[in-house]
């Protein structure tokens, strides 16, 4: 069984795992142990922790081997974070890996003394969690994804496909650490290029239902999802399937929900960024200071699904395609 597999059987578990499972306390005080938090499940990250282990592997730790894990989830329970991360910092573990923003900004609160290294927004996006992405200071570096940050890139490449969309919706999740700035980002962005924002909130199942029934009884031309973690990780099946249903033509913030049947998206390159991640761990565990680890930007990328395009009536305009990372048939 390989390990993605073996993760997902782990999804209905109980929440604190450590990684080997059969590693004996004498193996695992012999090698350095890696705290991995994250704010949603196994199952649904298991892709991002693949990547995580192929940097430190990349780097000359192999999981098992040279270091041992402590996987830790919220299973989208995002309150019980800071017990979560309080847990790593008794278990005195080398390093805490916070691969989303909740996670890190636990993972923060929890110690100032154990090296923390992100996958998370941070700088003008997020000041609390990450004041400085070139003078980091303190117990943190990683990557920044800057996924909050890119209305406008989304916007134009919404326009490209369909040019004489006037107005677009914007989905958006009140409860994600990005709302605060995102709504006025997002203005100015539709406001540069001549578009009229109409703005729904939800972050429950029945509030994103009437949001898209809203946006369809406005007959809205084209939508842009709020790169929420709520939606990328758990309401993307929902949303994706609301899109289909209204005939929505939509950008989304990551890959993951075009390959869920999405139309397109532009945002981090997510395995990526974890792979870099684990590189970057991999560096700590060799004697790197963490005050010489610059926080690093995670690459983007745009994706296409013709599958999907073909089901709106649609096609991808050879300007478009030509801009694409990758394109999904």
């Amino acid at each position: 069984m390989n390990r993605r597999a073996f993760i997902s059987l782990l999804g209905a578990a109980a929440s604190f795992v450590s990684w080997p499972l059969a590693a004996h306390a004498q193996q695992r005080s012999a090698r350095p142990v890696i705290g991995f938090l994250n704010a949603h499940s196994v199952a649904e990250i298991a892709g991002l922790l693949d990547a995580f282990l192929r940097g430190l592997s990349d780097y000359g730790y192999d999981e098992g081997r040279d270091v041992s894990i402590e996987l830790r989830w919220a299973d989208g329970q995002y309150d019980r974070l800071p017990e979560l991360a309080a847990d790593l910092v008794r278990r005195q573990v080398t390093i805490i890996v916070g691969s989303d923003n909740l996670s890190a900004l636990a993972a923060k609160r929890a110690t100032s003394k154990i090296p923390i290294v992100l996958a998370g927004d941070g700088g003008p996006v997020a000041p609390d969690l990450l004041p400085s992405l070139s003078q980091p200071g303190g117990n943190m570096t990683g990557v920044a994804l800057f996924s909050s940050v890119l209305s406008a890139r989304r916007l134009s490449l919404l326009r490209a496909l369909l040019p004489s969309a006037q107005t677009i919706g914007l989905l958006a999740d009140p409860k994600s650490h990005s709302y605060a700035g995102l709504d006025k980002e997002a203005q100015d962005a539709a406001r540069a290029l001549g578009i009229k924002l109409q703005v729904q909130t939800a972050d429950s199942e029945r509030e994103i239902d009437a949001a898209f029934a809203g946006f369809a009884q406005q007959q809205m031309r084209a939508l842009m999802v709020d790169a929420s973690p709520e939606y990328i990780w758990r309401r993307c099946d929902q949303i994706v399937a609301l899109a289909a249903k209204h005939a929505i033509p939509a950008i989304y913030p990551v890959r993951r929900m075009v390959a869920a049947g999405a139309l397109m998206s532009y945002g981090p390159a997510l395995n990526e960024s974890h792979r870099r991640v684990g590189i970057i761990t991999a560096k700590l565990l060799k004697g790197a200071a963490i005050a010489d680890l610059p926080v690093e930007q995670s690459p983007f990328d745009c994706v296409l699904n013709k599958k999907t395009a073909k089901a709106l009536g649609l096609e991808f305009p050879r300007r478009l395609l030509a801009l694409a990372d990758e394109v999904l048939e």
